[in-house]
């Protein structure tokens, strides 16, 4: 099944470089990264002395109970390096791998409630993902990191 990974939303991440302001509408935190922080736009984990921004982020377009929020990594710099949006970003042993062994797979309906969940691994995640978007009432995916829960892509059919 084809699928694609959808990017961070183009205006938040105007947005959090320009203005400074996040999707609370909080001012967003500026940092040079140690090195392996996720960085949501590039999809990769950030190279030691990147300049990045730390920021709420909604990846939920409708109100409801599972409207969430979260804190991701974006580049400062706001010519962000393009990524595969027909591949998952898999672990390969770099040290800017972006997904970790383990990770967790959300998969929700229009009206952005959720319909299941999976614990997976780079070994089966194309699978699982295959077997959530094969129902006809999942209309999108998000990747969530296991450990911390933070939001790191959302994927849908093509």
């Amino acid at each position: 099944m084809k699928y694609k990974i959808v990017p961070v939303r183009s205006d938040f991440l105007d947005k959090v470089r320009n203005v400074g302001i996040d999707d609370q509408n909080q001012p967003v935190e500026v940092l040079e990264a140690k090195g392996g922080e996720p960085c949501r736009d590039v999809l990769r984990g950030a190279k030691a002395g990147e300049k990045l921004i730390l920021a709420s982020y909604c990846p939920f377009t409708k109100t409801g109970p599972y409207k969430e929020y979260g804190p991701i990594f974006v580049l400062a710099n706001s010519n962000s390096q393009e990524f595969d949006v027909n591949k998952l970003p898999l672990p390969n042993g770099s040290a800017t791998d972006y997904l970790g062994h383990t990770f967790v797979l959300k998969a929700y309906c229009e009206n952005e409630r959720i319909l299941d969940a999976k614990l997976t691994s780079p070994e089966h995640a194309e699978t699982d993902l295959e077997e959530f978007l094969t129902n006809k009432k999942v209309s999108f995916v998000i990747a969530r990191y296991a450990a911390y829960g933070c939001y790191s892509f959302r994927v849908e059919r093509v």
